[in-house]
């Protein structure tokens, strides 16, 4: 991924004023992030707004999907889940533009206290400083293959290679980020937690 042209900006321009375009987070309805990145994109031309709205960017990485039957699906791994980033010049029509837009919750940003009532305050949009989008962009840019496997604590397992080959064993702890797991393998009769890699083993059924 191209690394967005607001890292080059000068800091030094005062984000006070509205016509310079800051990148902004938007919190998205679980599973939503394409949609809505499709959907503002049209909503921005519909509405006028598209000089105002300028990039829309769902930051990922690779990722190797280990299926159940032992085969490897190629895939992406959303760095933020959840969220979509937005490089906008800020301003009433382009504020509306995104919240409005389906399964958009609200931008990230600071709650405006209300003075009464038990309500929640309007949410005033905070944009992202150049540290957390140059390290947002950074990691999607590394392309670092992250291995994602369809396990979750309890399934059962057999090891496939290594040390503890032939094992069966039960899944008490997974770390996808690592691409390891740990789970409790009966050793010498006792059951013993053991990490291994999830290209070690296989999910029995």
């Amino acid at each position: 991924m191209d690394l967005p042209n607001s890292q080059v900006e000068d800091e030094g321009i005062s984000s006070a004023k509205t016509s310079i375009a800051r990148w902004y987070a938007i919190q998205v309805a679980s599973s939503c992030e394409k949609k809505v990145k499709a959907t503002l994109e049209q909503r921005a031309v519909t509405l006028g707004v598209s000089n105002r709205i300028i990039e829309i960017e769902i930051p990922h990485t690779p990722a190797v999907k280990l299926k159940k039957d032992g085969s490897r699906q190629s895939t992406e791994e959303k760095v933020f889940p959840g969220y979509v980033l937005v490089r906008m010049i800020l301003d009433e029509d382009t504020m509306m533009a995104v919240r409005s837009t389906p399964n958009v919750i609200n931008f990230v940003g600071a709650e405006d206290r209300r003075s009464t009532g038990k309500g929640r305050g309007h949410i005033k949009p905070r944009p992202l400083s150049r540290q957390e989008v140059n390290r947002i962009f950074k990691r999607a840019a590394e392309k670092k293959t992250v291995v994602k496997l369809d396990l979750t604590e309890g399934d059962q397992i057999i090891v496939t290679s290594g040390p503890f080959k032939d094992f069966q064993g039960e899944v008490i702890e997974v770390s996808g980020e690592r691409s390891k797991l740990k789970a409790l393998l009966s050793i010498f009769g006792r059951e013993t937690p053991v990490e291994l890699e999830f290209s070690q083993i296989n999910k029995q059924n």
